[in-house]
């Protein structure tokens, strides 16, 4: 399977150095230009290439840029891609780092956003986990402690494709429904950066309030700045002091 990454920053690097751990062939694209990789693809392997190139002939697209950058990227940049490449929103809307987009604030889930900036359907996964805890809580299939990530998409073949990548890199999954559902994965929900398991997941996916998402958002943003430079546990352990107790802990 050929993968293309646009956008290895924090999470974007790790998200790159776990397909190459499992073997993927990697692509990887800034807006720098493939010089400023040149350190990133000597460590991985992955290949430094333009974000023109980064979309052509890959299977996935992991596209791991703030919410502010989508509609920078080039001009259908996708019609460079295949029909059946499956295009993965990573991405998460932040207020005070995006600016404000209207349609968002007005209720609109923010990976049908990403799809109408886009021009194709898109995946939503990876998220709604930390970059340290996805590079060091990888655990093997049936550990009684591998953390779950949620799912959402219009396409049950592409979802499937996806869960088959997430549990070769070390995590279960959920399919968490349709992309207009994918709200439920939003900044603010009990399942943001909470590593939950799969039974775990299951529930809180279920009991997530979206009129709370907001509110959530903005005090486990000031929860996470107090821990940034932390060990992945105390930012999970955080994130699930606001969200899992005051808004996920519902039965």
């Amino acid at each position: 399977m050929n993968v293309g990454v646009i956008g290895p920053g924090d999470i974007g690097e790790v998200i790159v150095r776990k397909l190459r751990d499992a073997d993927y062939s990697v692509k990887m694209a800034n807006s720098r230009g493939p010089e400023s990789l040149r350190g990133l693809a000597a460590k991985t392997g992955a290949m430094p290439v333009s974000v023109e190139q980064a979309v052509q002939d890959v299977d996935i697209l992991f596209i791991v840029v703030p919410q502010k950058a989508i509609p920078k990227l080039p001009k259908g940049l996708l019609n460079k891609a295949k029909k059946e490449t499956i295009v993965i929103d990573v991405g998460n809307y932040y207020p005070f780092r995006d600016g404000r987009i209207d349609e968002i604030e007005n209720g609109l889930t923010e990976s049908v956003w990403v799809e109408r900036q886009l021009g194709r359907p898109v995946v939503k996964v990876f998220n709604t986990i930390i970059a340290k805890a996805l590079a060091e809580a990888g655990r093997p299939a049936g550990s009684t402690d591998r953390v779950a990530l949620p799912i959402s998409g219009d396409d049950p073949k592409a979802k499937e494709s996806v869960a088959q990548v997430i549990d070769r890199i070390g995590f279960d999954s959920v399919d968490a429904g349709t992309i207009a559902d994918s709200w439920r994965q939003q900044p603010g929900s009990p399942v943001y950066c909470t590593n939950p398991t799969k039974e775990e997941l299951k529930l809180w996916l279920k009991n997530v309030d979206r009129s709370s998402l907001a509110t959530g958002r903005e005090k486990v943003l000031k929860s996470y700045l107090a821990v940034v430079d932390a060990d992945y546990q105390t930012q999970v352990n955080a994130h699930r002091s606001v969200l899992v107790e005051e808004y996920g802990n519902k039965e």
